[in-house]
């Protein structure tokens, strides 16, 4: 069976079911949202009613980031709290290929010091600023009763992306091998696990004005350290840290800025250096795989090209966190 012939039938089976949530409603086709790299992404209108249509893409296993149906049981389970922004899923199809789809939430997902745009410099401090209580409540809401999942410690965290890391071609990781070994050598005790979003980020949250509409892009959400996720939103709020790729923003809130608002008023959690490195670490070996993957013709992108200065500064800088 054709692509296009499975595309087809998917779209007869999303619109299928939102008939019937929209009686006599006229239906819009199926097209296809830019900018995702994980499963299949649409949009489709319903009488007055937008949604967003995640499906596994055709001749595909439902599984890590393309398991749309773990997706759609976590947005569920954090509407049905109330204390995370989501948006609201209205239909779920298991049969494969599997899709859900969801609310369509009006709002800008925009990551301040590294996406090309023309927001007011205010505006991005007050997006940033609103950030940290919304992750504090996702941490806060504890695993939900989702279904048996073994929780990523910091031990596992380090594994998982020190095999990523070690598949990034030598030239583009120097001093990386050091790196790791000091961070095997100082393994923090890991913390209750919570539920993690995973690339927890201003450019992965929906903001309307100032307001943070809805958290979205769940596909590598789990259980974890709350440190990892925290850890990892703490990297974006400098542009130093990206050499090349960067941009400054006047009057962004720094990184102790961020820390106190989550914390609001807790005390800081202990060895949160070892997770900034770890942060660092892990955002140098994605930038190396992908880098890898455009020079050998897997997924052509000439801008990874800029990619070398920002892997090489999140190696040192993890080393001095480090110290």
């Amino acid at each position: 069976m054709s692509t296009l012939t499975e595309l087809n039938e998917l779209a007869a089976r999303v619109r299928e079911r939102l008939s019937v949530l929209h009686l006599g409603a006229p239906l819009g086709e199926l097209e296809t949202l830019p900018g995702g790299h994980s499963g299949l992404t649409f949009s489709i209108t319903a009488g007055p009613a937008s949604y967003v249509v995640k499906a596994v893409p055709p001749g595909r296993r439902p599984g890590g980031r393309n398991d749309v149906l773990r997706q759609a049981r976590v947005l569920r389970a954090l509407a049905e709290a109330g204390s995370v922004p989501v948006p609201g899923v209205v239909a779920v199809d298991r049969r494969q290929p599997a899709w859900f789809a969801m609310e369509f939430v009006t709002g800008e997902a925009i990551e301040p010091v590294l996406d090309d745009h023309r927001l007011d410099a205010d505006l991005c401090r007050a997006r940033m600023l609103a950030l940290p209580a919304v992750l504090r409540e996702l941490h806060r809401s504890g695993p939900p009763a989702l279904e048996a999942a073994a929780p990523f410690d910091p031990a596992a965290e380090l594994d998982r992306w020190s095999r990523t890391m070690s598949a990034v071609p030598p030239e583009l990781r120097e001093g990386a091998e050091d790196l790791m070994r000091s961070l095997a050598a100082s393994v923090p005790t890991g913390l209750p696990p919570v539920l993690t979003h995973g690339d927890f980020r201003l450019g992965n949250v929906l903001c309307a004005g100032e307001r943070p509409a809805a958290v979205v892009d769940w596909e590598i959400w789990g259980y974890g350290d709350p440190r990892i996720d925290l850890a990892w939103f703490l990297l974006f709020a400098d542009h130093r840290n990206f050499p090349r790729l960067g941009r400054e923003i006047p009057g962004l809130p720094t990184e102790d800025a961020l820390l106190t608002a989550y914390l609001d008023g807790r005390p800081a959690p202990p060895d949160l250096d070892w997770f900034r490195a770890l942060a660092r670490t892990k955002m140098a070996a994605i930038m190396g795989h992908n880098l890898r993957r455009h020079r050998e013709g897997r997924r052509h992108d000439p801008d990874q090209e800029r990619l070398p200065p920002t892997i090489a500064a999140m190696i040192r800088t993890a080393r001095d966190i480090l110290g």
